[in-house]
């Protein structure tokens, strides 16, 4: 246990939180030096964002090949699952990307929220003797201090997230459903996407308005990002 706190130590809790400190030195202001390190965390973690976004515009390209493998192999899973593999190979489809890109997501959560609990109390073992610990930060951005819950950053990320989930649905390419009916496991899987879009915005919220509000600015421009991300790379593969 002890060598993985270190890991996890030394690869996310003090690269950030003295990253935070070096931006907060110099910008002076603990909400600009939240989105400074927000916006590199996500270009850190792009290459397996835009995978796990192409990764769903794939899924929805093979969705009729799919449908196509459930009718044929009904009666014989197995057979069905080597299809499935078979196509997974030939479409370059890795449908465990978005997972693990929420494994990743959850440490460096875990990590921020070590941050920012407490009113922003730093602990010196954890700095760089290059970084100058400042004797006080400011919590306080733009009339809200981060360092507790805020009612309003925590609506606005939920409002971000819905649309995020929204965008996540793609269409096949003509923009048509298929006529044909939809077996059981199509039929529960739309159903379970369908609730992930009330869902996880609802989550969201409650998680937030918990939680120091500087969560709230990071889970924001994040989800903000994604978005703009998921249009570009979807607008893309639509032209």
């Amino acid at each position: 246990m002890n060598i993985f706190l270190t890991i996890y130590n030394a690869l996310l809790y003090q690269p950030m939180l003295n990253f935070l400190v070096l931006i907060y030195v110099l910008t002076n202001n603990f909400g600009v030096a939240v989105i400074i390190l927000t916006v590199l965390i996500k270009w850190l973690t792009n290459p397996l964002n835009k995978k796990a976004i192409e990764s769903q515009k794939a899924m929805a390209e093979i969705q009729p090949k799919i449908k196509e493998i459930q009718k044929k192999y009904k009666d014989t899973p197995e057979k069905q699952a080597q299809a499935m593999m078979a196509l997974y190979k030939e479409k370059n489809f890795n449908p465990f990307s978005s997972i693990l890109l929420l494994f990743i997501q959850i440490p460096i959560i875990i990590a921020l929220f070590q941050i920012f609990k407490g009113g922003i109390v730093i602990d010196p073992q954890y700095m760089y003797s290059f970084v100058h610990l400042p004797e006080m930060i400011n919590p306080y951005f733009l009339g809200i201090d981060l360092s507790q819950p805020n009612m309003f950053l925590a609506v606005l990320a939920a409002i971000a997230q819905y649309f995020q989930a929204k965008t996540s649905f793609t269409k096949q390419k003509d923009g048509k459903e298929s006529k044909e009916p939809k077996d059981k496991t199509m039929q529960i899987t739309d159903m379970m996407q369908k609730q992930m879009v009330f869902i996880l915005p609802i989550v969201t919220l409650f998680v937030l308005f918990t939680l120091p509000s500087a969560l709230g600015v990071y889970w924001l421009i994040t989800t903000a990002m994604t978005i703009y991300q998921q249009k570009k790379i979807l607008k893309q593969n639509n032209d």
